[in-house]
């Protein structure tokens, strides 16, 4: 049998036959990446586009931007790019022509190509929480380092939910793994333990290379196979303000040559590492992205690459980061606009400064979510499990968001919009006239199982059922669902020979020392 016919055949693994059978933790909605139906919402006037995008190129022009990479230094001054010492400026006309090289979309391949996933268009993707040191669950209560055993946990509800698409960085970060090996045993269990696209940290030589060869592995590819489409991808952050450092761009530079694709997202916080208006903040951040990609562009023209947004302010109070603000919302929609004005795909993240999945983290994380969905993000980072400003992943907070991520999907299920004759539905309405209830007729009757959204979490039972049930918090509903899948998770399917081959990769470079800790 073939891995693909394997892969079709099990349908999810053991949370697909299980969901066929009706026994499974829970009924979710089917592996259908959205699209995104909505006009976006545009704050920004023409002059608006035209100010934000003539402040960006100035700063670029004027002020000029800190490449603390020899490689690329070399690379600019051989574009005739203004180079003095680290600091590069560039003018609007090559920075534009560059940007017009760069697809408006592009398609990522993982290992199953049912996985697949666009970045561009309409298409909306979701992934997990990326990068947080610290875990958080409700049988521990508190806030511990991350361990191999927590990313483990995290990965198996990334291949789990049909509604997360990719798998951003470490769910949560390994303390426990040498950081100078951490990369080869993590990416071992990322890809052996989901299916789904995969990323690399950008962080020197070493690190990248190792990922690109066991992608290419796990996908049983060629180099030529590996080189002819995107099959991951990285993200990569400025240091903030107007700097790009050594090891991202190194790793990016090698990517980008292997045709694989770099999101570049500036971390600009309004007020401290950025403007305190959110137009010079935004301003800043596009300069921060577009000399990057301007950069990669001119070393392989046409490479997929997309703006990230990760503006934000800070709290004047204390000086730490705010997340899911009205400020949050409106800096994601004004650079919704100007990715579409430089026609480029755009990633956000949904993000909370909570500490612990209460109201706090889940009305944030919902602004900061439904402002991707109105800025007309393609590409949503962080969107499962993040807490505390990205310091703490948790697997509640992680299954509560993807409740809200359902949501989102059947909110852009377009036949919520239908107007056709079934759905005016004027034979039924004469049918009840004017006394009477719509539950028991037909119309009703053949449509009352899919009609309306089905929560997986949400209790929608009145008080005194939801009382007499034991009085379940959702946290505490999430928690149990969360040992629930754990249970019942299989890995998806994996050629024995290419696990043995990944398996051999991983214990030759732990010999070989791995790579350095020192950038």
């Amino acid at each position: 049998m073939s891995q693909t016919v394997a892969r079709k055949r099990r349908g999810g693994g053991r949370a697909g036959a299980a969901a066929r059978r009706g026994t499974a933790t829970l009924e979710q909605m089917p592996w259908a990446p959205p699209l995104n139906i909505d006009r976006p919402v545009e704050p920004l006037t023409p002059e608006g586009i035209a100010a934000i995008h003539d402040g960006a190129m100035r700063i670029l022009e004027e002020i000029g931007v800190m490449f603390l990479n020899d490689e690329a230094l070399a690379i600019f001054r051989q574009a005739g790019v203004k180079v003095d010492g680290a600091l590069v400026r560039m003018d609007r006309d090559f920075v534009m022509e560059m940007i017009a090289k760069a697809p408006s979309e592009f398609t990522l391949t993982p290992r199953n190509p049912d996985h697949a996933i666009r970045i561009g268009g309409n298409t909306m993707v979701f992934g997990n929480v990326s990068s947080p040191p610290n875990y958080w669950d409700l049988d521990l209560n508190k806030k511990v380092p991350g361990t191999r055993v927590h990313c483990q946990n995290l990965l198996k509800l990334t291949q789990y939910f049909n509604c997360i698409h990719f798998a951003g960085g470490y769910p949560v970060e390994p303390v426990d793994l040498h950081a100078s090996t951490r990369h080869l045993d993590v990416l071992y269990d990322k890809l052996t333990l989901t299916d789904k696209v995969m990323h690399a940290y950008s962080l020197g030589k070493e690190r990248v290379e190792d990922v690109m060869e066991m992608v290419r592995i796990a996908g049983g590819l060629s180099e030529a196979e590996f080189e002819a489409k995107p099959h991951m991808y990285t993200n990569i952050n400025s240091t903030s303000p107007l700097k790009h450092d050594e090891p991202m761009i190194d790793g990016s530079l090698r990517l980008i040559r292997r045709g694989q694709p770099v999101v570049v997202s500036p971390f600009t916080l309004a007020g401290a590492m950025a403007p305190v208006t959110m137009a010079g903040a935004v301003a800043q951040s596009l300069a921060e992205s577009l000399c990057a990609i301007a950069l990669f562009q001119y070393v392989r023209p046409g490479a997929p690459c997309a703006i990230g947004t990760f503006t934000s302010n800070v709290d004047m109070k204390s000086g730490a980061p705010a997340f899911g603000t009205p400020e949050y919302m409106r800096a994601t929609q004004m650079t919704g606009q100007m990715a579409r004005f430089y026609n480029l795909p755009l990633r956000s993240s949904g993000v909370c400064a909570a500490n612990v999945p209460d109201g706090q983290a889940m009305w944030e994380t919902s602004n900061s979510l439904w402002a991707a969905v109105q800025s007309g993000t393609h590409m949503v980072y962080h969107a499962a499990g993040w807490l505390e400003g990205g310091l703490i992943a948790s697997p509640e907070k992680f299954i509560m968001d993807c409740e809200v991520l359902q949501m989102i999907q059947r909110y852009m299920d377009p036949s919520i919009n239908a107007t056709g004759v079934d759905e005016i539905a004027l034979d039924a309405i004469r049918e009840v006239g004017n006394e009477g209830h719509f539950f028991g007729i037909q119309h009703t009757q053949d449509r009352y199982a899919t009609a309306f959204y089905q929560p997986f979490l949400s209790d929608w039972r009145n008080y005194e059922a939801w009382e007499a049930a034991g009085s379940v918090w959702t946290a505490e509903r999430a928690n149990k669902m969360f040992k629930d899948i754990l249970a019942e998770y299989q890995e998806p399917e994996m050629d024995p020979a290419i696990r043995e081959e990944l398996a051999a990769f991983v214990a030759r470079r732990k010999a070989e020392g791995g790579a350095p800790t020192d950038f």
